[in-house]
């Protein structure tokens, strides 16, 4: 069984870059055939993907974020992690980690961590 942990504060100045890690168990991030990606959820908003490390270390991102976000992965700790640079109010929300699996069409995700809130204030 596939699991996913989020850490990272839960409260970040605006402008300030947040960094969010996740732990996997169960399963190794260098599986081929899989995925690891960020997704969140503003409050009263829907889900929104923001950026994917595929098994072989190549990297996408979503247009609209690709200027603020990185994601990198530790595989000696099984881990990737996400950074947001220059946080704003509208960057509240809950963040997810999740596997894809990219052998399925439209890239299904198929094991989710449970979450961690986020909120940016001053």
């Amino acid at each position: 069984q596939v699991q996913l942990q989020e850490s990272g504060p839960g409260l970040v100045k605006p402008s300030q870059t947040l960094s969010l890690t996740c732990t996997v168990s169960g399963g190794s991030i260098t599986t081929s055939d899989y995925a690891w990606t960020w997704i969140r959820q503003p409050p009263g908003k829907g889900l929104e993907w923001m950026a994917l490390i595929a098994y072989d270390g190549s990297t996408y991102y979503t247009p609209s974020l690709k200027s603020r976000t990185s994601i990198s992965r530790d595989t000696s700790k099984n881990q990737f992690s996400l950074q947001l640079g220059s946080v704003n109010l509208e960057d509240t929300a809950v963040y997810y980690c999740a596997r894809a699996n990219i052998i399925v069409t439209m890239w299904p995700l198929d094991y989710w961590g449970q979450g961690t809130k986020v909120t940016v204030s001053s």
